[in-house]
């Protein structure tokens, strides 16, 4: 179901890195793009002046964010649906395609997860999360390339998804699906690359977003003491790689997944680590004649 849209005009607000016009011409569908990282990056593909589809299940988000869209570059509409369903996903490319004639992005960003034990998961609590973060995520893809980009002569598809490769304690439900999902990402690159269809992925770290308002402050800081850079992410630095990602630039990273986390991928636990840090708790540095 088509909900609203928005025409934003040329040379409104300009993306504070690219240039106004990168995406120009360019249709893009952003899955839960009503908020946080997918709302950020919705709005950030529109300075970069394409024209802008979020979708996503709860219609109160969507108009906020169509509402909140403000003068950007491109243009913006959003479409109720339910991307678990097979039907429902190839309903929303198939709504895109009528209203703007063409594909040429697809962000695969919606996705979740619920804190548990994992012996304490159930049948039930791993197959919602499967079949949001992985089934989800195919039905869009295999959507997107049968519907709009196998015969458009290519496009790009970006996958959102979360580092697992420390493993995700108290989420391994997630953990073993994102894992998937970076897989799958490897699997349609290869596969569809003969379509000039670019696939990638972003494995994203702690992000400084309205779902982390729930959380007490003295929580949220700890989120940032596990973070080498010392703080949490922003989301338009998430909404600028997947840009650069649906750039020209992005073929050339087809198949990769790129990890956005300030460095906690490499690294688990305080920051410093205990014993590395002096009484001023810096990390004391050589002297060096």
């Amino acid at each position: 179901m088509h909900v609203i849209s928005r025409p934003v005009r040329a040379g409104g607000e300009a993306s504070e890195i690219f240039a106004p016009n990168l995406l120009a011409g360019q249709v893009a569908l952003v899955t839960g793009g009503g908020t946080g990282l997918g709302r950020a990056t919705a709005l950030e593909l529109a300075r970069c002046g394409a024209a802008v589809a979020i979708a996503g299940r709860r219609v109160d988000v969507l108009k906020e964010t169509i509402a909140d869209a403000g003068e950007l570059g491109g243009s913006l509409d959003a479409y109720v649906g339910d991307i678990r369903e097979r039907d429902e996903a190839r309903r929303l490319v198939g709504e895109v395609l009528e209203r703007h004639g063409r594909l040429d992005v697809l962000v695969n960003n919606a996705g979740g997860q619920f804190f548990s034990p994992a012996e304490l998961i159930s049948a039930n609590g791993w197959r919602a999360v499967w079949r949001l973060n992985v089934g989800g995520m195919l039905n869009m893809s295999e959507a997107a390339f049968e519907l709009a980009l196998e015969g458009a002569g290519g496009g790009a598809i970006v996958n959102v998804t979360l580092s697992p490769h420390h493993g995700m304690p108290g989420m391994a439900h997630s953990g073993s699906a994102r894992a998937t999902v970076e897989a799958l990402t490897r699997e349609h690159a290869e596969r569809w690359a003969d379509a000039g269809v670019t696939v990638t992925a972003i494995a994203v770290g702690v992000f400084e977003t309205d779902a982390l308002g729930k959380y007490p402050a003295n929580v949220r800081a700890g989120m940032s003491r596990t973070v080498p850079l010392q703080r949490l992410g922003a989301a338009e630095e998430h909404a600028w790689l997947v840009a650069l990602l649906s750039s020209p630039l992005g073929a050339a990273l087809s198949g990769a997944t790129i990890t956005l986390d300030g460095a906690r991928d490499n690294w688990w636990g305080a920051w410093p680590p205990p014993g590395l840090a002096d009484e001023s708790g810096e990390v004391p540095v050589e002297e060096r004649k």
